[in-house]
């Protein structure tokens, strides 16, 4: 087993759930995928990367938020239905408010050329966060069921389809989806065992 794996620790409390998915969602600006990725399995360890992208691969698929999708996952996990709602709360509260009062805060200024320019600067600053992501997350490929370079295909695959074809997510997903589905099974079933091996 990994030095990775043998870090791992659990929330100690429903209440280190709740400030945990509140400190992430206060510093998701633009996409909490990077700030998920950091806290989660970097910082507070809840989960190893491969663990992570497994988990965030089913959030994706399932309706809703995907970052909800995965504090339900994790809270439920360690704490049942108990941990799932503190999950969420963390989730949600903190940046509702905060929310709130810069929404009172940029009605004042929200045609300033300045905030219109801050604005914009932060979605690139999103970009670069999640493309980082992404390849710092990449390194779970080789350890994928497929194989690395059937995992990289249909990532590309997955990238040209939505980013540069711009097929709706929900074609690429039902497609390329199914296609994944089908042969990480194959792959599965197909791979011996250890009473096979002797």
């Amino acid at each position: 087993m990994s030095s990775e794996y043998d870090a791992l620790r659990q929330p100690q409390s429903k209440t280190e759930l709740f400030i945990g998915f509140t400190l992430l969602a206060v510093q998701g600006v633009g996409g909490v995928l990077a700030v998920a990725q950091h806290e989660l399995v970097e910082r507070r360890r809840w989960m190893s990367k491969a663990a992570f992208v497994e988990e965030w691969s089913i959030a994706q698929i399932l309706p809703g938020p995907n970052i909800v999708n995965l504090s339900l996952m994790l809270g439920s996990k360690h704490f049942g239905i108990p941990g799932a709602v503190a999950a969420v709360s963390g989730l949600i509260l903190g940046p509702l408010i905060l929310v709130l009062c810069l929404a009172i805060l940029f009605g004042g200024v929200a045609h300033s050329p300045i905030a219109q320019g801050a604005l914009k600067g932060m979605g690139a600053v999103s970009a670069g966060l999640i493309i980082a992501t992404g390849l710092k997350l990449g390194t779970t490929l080789r350890h994928n069921p497929l194989g690395l370079w059937p995992a990289v295909i249909l990532a590309a695959l997955a990238f040209a389809w939505v980013g540069v074809l711009r097929v709706p997510l929900v074609g690429a997903l039902l497609v390329l989806g199914s296609l994944a589905f089908v042969l990480a099974y194959r792959a599965l079933t197909h791979r011996p065992t250890s009473k096979d091996k002797s």
